[in-house]
């Protein structure tokens, strides 16, 4: 296809042939050829307008291109070519402008799409071959080198490097990478060479997952937009009855076809699913994926944020840091032998810094336990060398009918300095305490302050550790309220309070435990998404980067969409009604009504592509990490 070609098919040529038919017929002057060629005009930038609204007849659909059609041929037939000619061509000027604005909107699924790898370099059979991204078999060795992109998901396997990860974490300072590390198919290397194990290719890489729920998330219709939708549906008919009754009351038919071209609702149409199409794109660029208008919607109202503690408020990477002997007959090696052999058949996350603590130490833990018994919310039952061991809380041994003896002491105080203990229980006797401690992260108390300062009036932490724990990493986050000790099926119920309360609710977790409240908020957020396809897909909002500070991001975020919302209505209103009064107390003319009203539609574009530009929190980088001080072991003397 030529050049001549391409422009005849773009979004300009109709208005521009249609302009110059004007400015010929303007130019000739002639009463003949000076009509012809205005009728010409109007039939240029007519006919496609035409089309659509016959289109949208045979569907029953009853649109603004009606409006403009029935205004225009009626204009013709009235001998008002000029009006005709002017109203056609600015309908097609404001919607090719339209068309160009909309794009730009769009503009960060582009940049997306436009950063997705074509080419890999796979190593087969010791030989580098050059293959499309789409051809890369998961299990091969790709070669990442210095400006080159990934073009898969991958773990490195032997190199080190730094990737730029804007595009999938939103996140500008490249990341380090060497063995074990993930990388992301659409990253850039920055400096070094790697060799990465490609374990996600094609349709199934993180980039492709981001594309296709932005794609559809650009698309999901806002409550709001959807009740604009229907309003536009009895819009449009109530315009053109009044028109006809306008006509045949005062018999001016010039009147009732100005009537119908002021009366198109062209900007109210237009107002929500520009917005939408804008803030869900900043979202996108930021890397805070929404799932659609609805949920940015109501990400808006959102006034209660509920967070789990580990994984969330915390490192998630809880260590060692204290083993209590309470049975003299014992020494601290023999407490967390005990205690890491019983946790050798837990899942859960506590299990594995007391495992890890007895290797490091070099204890023998010998064979897995014979039996496994996790007691939810309480601990974890088992048997080791025909020896029942229990590791929990002290409603463990109630349930087990086993004395304290003095543990709810150690308890005490391990969990008043935020550190989480557990009793260890050997044969029905309590022989010690460990006790184990997670870094709170550093931004934990600037988000809290940021989700205050944008809108939110309760931030909350729900979690399944001890009071005096939880109460110890509250006071050094700045969380409204604390609810400890719960099960998955109390922090549920507590997202359920809340939303009887009337808080519109959005709770933060780890997606496993927390599934049953991340379904029953009304907001979803998973954070760290980037690595996790499934986070990726059912989440409301996720967040590619475990950055705490993105959720007030895309609360702040959502508002200003909500805002932009609300403004582009007014506008379009506004619009319509001043045009309506012009008509009916005189001035206002057929051309006139045309070109107001294609300006509003600009102005509401406009205003809504405010939403691209990177807003003043989202520059503001997190807090460096404090530096964590050391925790000495205590230990009781034999």
């Amino acid at each position: 296809m030529n050049r001549v070609q391409m422009w005849l098919r773009g979004r300009w040529a109709v208005p521009v042939v249609s302009g110059l038919l004007i400015v010929a017929s303007l130019i000739v002057g002639l009463p003949v050829w000076g009509d012809v060629l205005m009728v010409a005009a109007a039939v240029v930038a007519g006919w496609n307008i035409v089309i659509k609204a016959a289109r949208a007849l045979m569907a029953k659909v009853i649109g603004i291109d009606l409006l403009v059609s029935v205004a225009a041929i009626g204009a013709v037939i009235i001998g008002e070519y000029w009006e005709a000619a002017a109203v056609t061509f600015l309908f097609a000027i404001g919607h090719a402008l339209e068309s160009a604005t909309l794009t730009k909107t769009r503009s960060a699924l582009a940049e997306l799409v436009a950063v997705a790898p074509d080419v890999a370099i796979v190593l087969r059979d010791g030989e580098q071959v050059d293959v499309p991204a789409a051809a890369v078999a998961t299990g091969e060795t790709v070669l990442v080198k210095n400006g080159a992109k990934v073009p898969v998901d991958g773990v490195v396997i032997g190199g080190n490097g730094a990737l730029d990860e804007a595009s999938i974490t939103g996140e500008s300072i490249p990341v380090e990478k060497s063995d074990g590390d993930q990388v992301f198919a659409g990253t850039v290397s920055r400096g070094g060479f790697l060799q990465v194990e490609a374990t996600g290719v094609g349709a199934d890489t993180t980039l492709a997952r981001i594309i296709h729920r932005v794609e559809e998330a650009q698309d999901a219709k806002a409550k709001t937009q959807a009740f604009m939708d229907r309003f536009s549906a009895w819009y449009t008919p109530a315009i053109i009855v009044m028109a006809i009754v306008f006509g045949l009351v005062t018999g001016d038919i010039v009147l009732a076809l100005t009537l119908l071209v002021i009366g198109c609702p062209g900007a109210l149409v237009i107002s929500i699913p520009v917005a939408i199409v804008a803030g869900i794109g900043r979202g996108a660029k930021d890397g805070i994926l929404v799932k659609g208008g609805e949920y940015l919607e109501t990400s808006a109202k959102i006034t209660a944020v509920a967070l789990d503690k580990t994984g969330t408020l915390t490192e998630g990477r809880p260590e060692l840091t204290d083993v209590v002997v309470l049975d003299d007959s014992l020494d601290r090696a023999d407490v967390l032998t005990w205690a890491a052999r019983a946790e050798a058949g837990s899942e859960h996350p506590l299990a594995r810094p007391i495992i890890y603590a007895a290797r490091t130490e070099g204890l023998v833990l010998g064979d897995l336990p014979e039996s496994t018994e996790p007691v939810p919310g309480k601990g974890i039952l088992a048997t080791v060398d025909g020896h029942r061991v229990a590791v929990g809380n002290l409603a463990l041994l109630a349930t087990e009918g086993i004395v304290d003896d003095g543990a709810s002491a150690v308890l005490d105080r391990l969990a008043a300095a935020g550190r989480t203990p557990m009793v260890v229980a050997l044969d029905r006797r309590v022989i010690g305490v460990v006790a184990v401690a997670d870094q709170i992260r550093a931004d934990a108390p600037e988000m809290v302050r940021r989700l205050h300062a944008a809108g939110v009036k309760k931030v909350l932490m729900l979690t399944g550790d001890t009071e005096r724990v939880a109460r110890a990493v509250a006071e050094q986050v700045g969380v409204d309220e604390v609810r400890a000790g719960l099960l998955p099926e109390d922090k549920l119920a507590a997202i359920t309070e809340l939303q009887r309360e009337g808080y519109t609710v959005a709770m933060v977790g780890d997606g496993v435990n927390d599934a049953p409240a991340l379904a029953t908020a009304d907001i979803g957020v998973a954070m760290g998404a980037a690595g996790t396809g499934v986070a990726i897909e059912t989440a409301d909002i996720a967040l590619m980067k475990d950055d705490l500070l993105k959720l007030p991001q895309a609360v702040s975020l959502a508002r200003r969409t909500v805002r932009v919302m609300r403004q582009n209505i007014t506008i379009a209103l506004a619009t319509v009604a001043a045009l309506l009064a012009g008509v009916l107390l005189g001035g206002v003319t057929m051309s006139i009504g045309m070109l107001v009203h294609e300006l509003s539609v600009l102005v509401v574009i406009v205003n809504a592509m405010r939403l691209l530009r990177r807003h003043r929190d989202a520059r503001h980088e997190p807090p460096a990490p404090a530096p964590r001080p050391a925790q000495q072991p205590l230990t009781h003397a034999a």
